[in-house]
């Protein structure tokens, strides 16, 4: 048997962060959500997403194939329904296929089978926008807290740190912690391996980082937040998602945003999150290349892979930043900045040639000791040669 998570319509809606990845490697609480479903299925999980995508994301076939939308995140009883799919069977949430059982001729061949319908009557978390990753994101770190945690010790805090609420807090064995606030009252506390949490550091739950993460010397963090691996964060930051390898180490504000792989902040950069007016915000769509209401006040910056700021960069409310950006100038920035622009405000903008964004990602990513594979830099290449009218516009 095959589990597959395939990417639905929602991939569209969910652009920038999409455009380097399949819906299921977004992070929303500690793991992404294939790492959930892989946890709780305790099977490897397969990909079905666009083509450009297929040479890094495995897809497989077998007589007996299940296919779950990657924008559902799991829960242990859905997960159960999904295991004992027989072939022919569909489950529907709010009238929206989730999951459906296939055999290879089916799929290729498109061989007629009888199928039958499945309500699921609970209720699910599902990514259905992009501010969604970060207003689930509480709900979903305390979920995947009490998965990771079942079972398992938590190493000892050192007698330096100021702890309330000791027993929602786990701790990896090889994490320092030293002379930190950590408030678990709230929310549970997740600090995973080789992570480190520096000097007068204060955090509030829910709040999660995962390996070889850093939070820098009196940083203030108000959860939810979710680190990925191999970020660092200083400065203030509040309910955002760090999908992983991303920097915001210095001082400055970051609220109600999203971050994805390989981004960098700039000292005393800031986002505005919520409108002097209290109006709720509105959003630039990719798929419809307008801005859409998110139904919500607060809402900062979403920023995709690669993409970097200045120093005392000024984000305005709602702001999208597109694939391998590096925004700069004076002012706040325009509140969508396509992918591969060098510049920002008006006057100083530019296309940033994709080949000198791979230059930099190769370094970027050597100092993580990871190695950026030709693979990579051909999806940022396609990248760039579908975005060319988003830039265009953007002029």
């Amino acid at each position: 048997m095959k589990y597959i998570l395939f990417d639905s319509e929602i991939r569209e809606t969910l652009k920038p962060l999409t455009y380097t990845r399949p819906v299921c490697d977004i992070r929303c609480g500690i793991m992404t959500i294939r790492e959930k479903w892989e946890k709780l299925l305790n099977a490897k999980t397969y990909t079905l997403t666009k083509n450009y995508l297929k040479n890094k994301y495995e897809f497989a076939v077998d007589s007996k194939m299940i296919f779950i939308d990657g924008k559902v995140i799991p829960t242990k009883d859905l997960v159960h329904k999904i295991i004992n799919l027989n072939l022919g069977e569909e489950i529907y949430y709010e009238n929206q296929l989730i999951a459906k059982c296939e055999s290879e001729d089916s799929f290729y061949k498109k061989v007629s089978i009888n199928k039958k319908r499945i309500d699921y009557p609970l209720s699910l978390n599902i990514l259905c926008s992009l501010v969604s990753i970060f207003t689930l994101n509480g709900e979903e770190i305390q979920r995947d807290f009490d998965i990771l945690t079942q079972g398992r010790q938590s190493a000892t805090l050192s007698d330096t740190n100021r702890v309330i609420g000791k027993e929602n807090i786990f701790v990896e064995e090889s994490a320092k912690v030293e002379f930190a606030t950590l408030n678990a009252q709230e929310g549970p506390i997740y600090i995973g391996k080789d992570c480190q949490i520096m000097e007068n550091a204060a955090i509030r739950g829910p709040f999660s980082m995962l390996d070889k993460s850093v939070i820098k010397m009196c940083a203030k963090i108000y959860g939810p937040v979710s680190l990925g691996p191999a970020c660092k964060v200083g400065g203030e930051v509040e309910d955002c998602v760090f999908i992983g390898y991303s920097n915001k180490a210095h001082d400055g504000y970051f609220g109600n945003s999203v971050l994805g792989e390989w981004c960098n902040i700039g000292a005393d950069s800031n986002t505005s999150n919520l409108k002097n007016t209290y109006d709720n915000i509105k959003l630039w769509s990719i798929e419809h290349s307008t801005f859409e209401p998110t139904g919500v006040i607060f809402c900062g910056t979403i920023m995709a892979d690669h993409a970097k700021c200045g120093i005392n960069t000024m984000f305005n409310t709602g702001t999208v930043i597109g694939v391998g950006s590096n925004v700069f100038g004076p002012g706040y920035q325009r509140n969508y900045i396509p992918s591969f622009i060098w510049g920002g405000t008006k006057g100083q903008r530019r296309d940033y040639d994709v080949e000198k964004v791979i230059k930099t990602a190769e370094i970027v990513e050597a100092r993580r000791n990871v190695k950026m594979s030709e693979i990579d830099k051909d999806i940022l290449r396609y990248i760039y040669k579908i975005t060319h009218s988003d830039r265009d516009f953007f002029e």
